[in-house]
């Protein structure tokens, strides 16, 4: 088998028994990594400090995957109209930092009788929200609670032009070109 020791050196190409030796002299690990290879390739390593270093690569890729999170705002039927801006503020800070929400209505009591009461909070949010959100999933009633699920609009890529700002760009160059055909 070819030997690769701990600092990337080849060591050629050597017994398994020997192999073996060197891996308990230098207490390390013989693992092979390419048995298709010819001959089969083996490295001396520190196993479990390979493996401890390969979680942390992991959780360190996990941690910079930007993923969408899901985060939840409660209202009930009754909900008075600064307790309302106040939720739909941090409704809105949660959407401009690329979070879905989802908005539920709770219901207790007879209040299930007065669903058109929560589908017009609901409502009112979407209508709000209108400028940072669209609605992913409709007001849906689950049990005791009707909720809808927001998500932030897409945003322009940095390079790219919006069209209303390419409009506005293109239009003084039309009209200074009027200018001068006028003035010839």
């Amino acid at each position: 088998m070819r030997l690769i020791d701990e600092k990337n050196e080849q060591l050629g190409v050597l017994t398994t028994d020997r192999a073996r030796q060197i891996a308990v002299e230098r207490e390390l690990d013989l693992v092979e990594v390419a048995p298709q290879a010819n001959p089969p390739v083996c490295r001396l390593m520190d196993y479990g400090r390979f493996r401890f270093d390969a979680r942390k690569r992991e959780q360190e890729s996990r941690r910079k995957q930007a993923g969408s999170r899901l985060k939840q705002m409660n209202f009930r039927p009754k909900i008075g109209d600064h307790d309302y801006q106040t939720k739909l503020k941090r409704v809105r800070e949660f959407l401009v930092d690329g979070d879905k929400v989802k908005v539920t209505i709770w219901f207790r009591g007879r209040e299930m009788v007065h669903q058109d009461i929560g589908r017009k909070i609901l409502t009112r949010m979407a209508n709000d929200l209108a400028d940072v959100a669209h609605v992913e999933r409709s007001p849906l009633l689950e049990g005791k609670n009707m909720s809808q699920i927001m998500g932030p609009l897409a945003k322009p890529a940095e390079g790219k032009k919006s069209d209303e700002e390419h409009a506005d760009q293109t239009q003084p160059a039309a009209a200074s070109a009027q200018t001068k055909t006028a003035s010839a």
